[in-house]
């Protein structure tokens, strides 16, 4: 029968399907060369009798067929006639919310003779089961599809598990935003960051604020995201498990903010006369506020997740410094000459409108070194290259939460073989205690735009990224070593360039089915 695999070859093949099986490396993982044959036209996927969400669950009947499709990209086999059933049962029946910061991830799967048994706390947890399945599926050298018997009990190490996309330097179509988002489900990553405005260009087309795209675009039609496009995005992201974070970076990086709302940035003056250029949000005008707190109410009931980035980085002090109302505000509030206190001054409302909102702020690492008074502050992202646990060791111990970016800097191009610097970054190497760990949330690829645009964003991405993946997902013990993960890792990418996504290659070599094009 087709389940003793003692002949030489097929175990051997079995058995390095065991050794390639998925990535990133569930927490525990058992599994041997008893193996399954499985047929498209008797496979199986259904709801457990104890299972909360039952048939008509948004996000789990979406799955199914997308993850037949996955499991069986192409139906030349039929052998096996043999019924399979993945049977799934969660706890929690949340199949119409949107994951959250306190999402289960945690899955465990069972693999035996004609089922496997998925159990998850949430319908989250249950599709990181569904994609470490899928990726325990192969195919042998006649084509059949197989799987073996296995034990899996996984959860994520870290809960926040990001990508930054920069759609401001270069836009992005919806569609490979789109595509960003399945890649990145298939390496277990849950936060899609975007980084939507910037100093280049104004793409969020604001119900509140039309203008702020239809001047500040870089075309009003067609490099802009409509509301509708958002809400593509966010659903999108949704039915993989994916929270969406929007960045309204200020004050600085608001260039393009200017050319629609006028009055926004501070004018800079040469000696004593405006030089005609503008700097940064300006900081001292009530109006700036009323239209900063409109705008956040806006965004905040466009993009549901809890959580929204209001930037905070590199604002450049010098039009602030030339400019005298700027001056005598600073003296009035008793600034002295000192800018980094106006830049906290400002942030503070800021975060306070979006505190009023009931959503968290997430601010670059410059605001938490500016503040004095940190307690008003949330989540702290550390950005700067240098000693980067240092500045991760002084935020836990102001008690502050953090995500880690530093060493996740994917936009200068690199070698892909450059992905084991990627991959040996130990975020949690700093002297601390166990609750100070505990605030380090997790970490986050960034993907800037300065030389990325739709040509080249998923080869830059990917797999590196994937090894960002896996440290963030991962037990740090059983994924230390480089040379034992270049394997699975170059199995990985080949799975990725299966699946329609342009990952680049590691090393010489092939896979079995190369990139077919569009």
């Amino acid at each position: 029968s087709s389940r003793v695999s003692s002949s030489g070859s097929s175990s051997a093949l079995s058995s390095l399907h065991t050794v390639e099986g998925v990535w990133p490396l569930p927490q525990s993982f058992t599994s041997s060369t008893e193996r399954y044959p499985l047929n498209p036209k008797a496979f199986y996927f259904g709801y457990g009798r104890q299972s909360a969400a039952q048939q008509d669950c948004s996000v789990l009947d979406a799955a199914f067929k997308r993850y037949f499709s996955l499991i069986f990209p192409d139906y030349t086999s039929g052998s096996g006639d043999k019924p399979f059933t993945v049977e799934i049962r969660v706890d929690h029946a949340d199949c119409d919310s949107y994951p959250n910061e306190n999402s289960s991830e945690r899955y465990n799967l069972s693999v035996s003779a004609g089922q496997a048994s998925l159990n998850a706390e949430t319908v989250w947890g249950a599709l990181r089961g569904l994609e470490t399945f899928s990726q325990l599926v192969y195919q042998d050298d006649f084509g059949t599809y197989f799987v073996n018997k296995t034990e899996i009990d996984d959860f994520p190490r870290f809960q926040f598990r990001g990508i930054l996309l920069d759609t401001s330097r270069h836009y992005l179509p919806v569609q490979a935003i789109l595509k960003t988002l399945d890649a990145m489900a298939y390496s277990k990553f849950n936060v899609f960051h975007w980084h939507i405005v910037d100093d280049p260009s104004f793409p969020y087309q604001s119900r509140t604020f039309p203008d702020l795209s239809s001047t500040g675009a870089f075309h009003p039609m067609t490099h802009i995201y409509t509301q509708s496009d958002v809400r593509r995005v966010i659903s999108h992201a949704r039915l993989w498990g994916i929270r969406v974070l929007p960045e309204f970076d200020s004050p600085g990086h608001t260039q393009s903010w200017g050319k629609g709302q006028s009055d926004l940035l501070t004018p800079c003056y040469r000696g004593s006369t405006p030089s005609g250029t503008f700097g940064p949000v300006n900081p001292v005008l009530p109006s700036t506020y009323q239209f900063m707190a409109r705008l956040f109410k806006e965004v905040s009931s466009v993009f549901p997740d809890s959580y929204i980035h209001l930037g905070g980085d590199e604002v450049d002090f010098s039009c602030w410094k030339s400019n005298p109302d700027v001056r005598a505000f600073m003296q009035k509030m008793g600034f002295g000459g000192d800018f980094t206190k106006l830049e906290a001054f400002y942030m503070e409302k800021i975060v306070n409108i979006t505190s009023a909102l009931k959503k968290t702020s997430i601010v670059w690492q410059d605001v938490f070194d500016y503040h004095e008074r940190r307690s008003s502050l949330s989540v702290v992202e550390v950005w700067r290259h240098g000693c980067y646990l240092c500045e991760v060791r002084r935020v836990v111990n102001a008690g502050l939460r953090v995500i880690l970016a530093s060493p996740w800097y994917l936009d200068q191009p690199g070698p892909t073989h450059n992905w084991a610097r990627y991959y040996t970054v130990w975020p949690l190497a700093f002297k601390g205690t166990e609750e100070q760990k505990k605030l380090v949330i997790g970490g986050e690829v960034c993907m800037w735009g300065e030389y990325v645009d739709a040509t080249n964003l998923t080869p830059r991405l990917w797999p590196r990224a994937s090894a960002a993946a896996e440290r963030l997902w991962s037990d740090e013990k059983q994924t230390s070593s480089v040379d034992e993960a270049f394997p699975r890792l170059q199995d990985f990418r080949c799975k990725l360039v299966r699946r329609g996504i342009r990952a680049e290659p590691l090393h010489v070599g092939h896979c079995k089915h190369e990139y077919q094009g569009v």
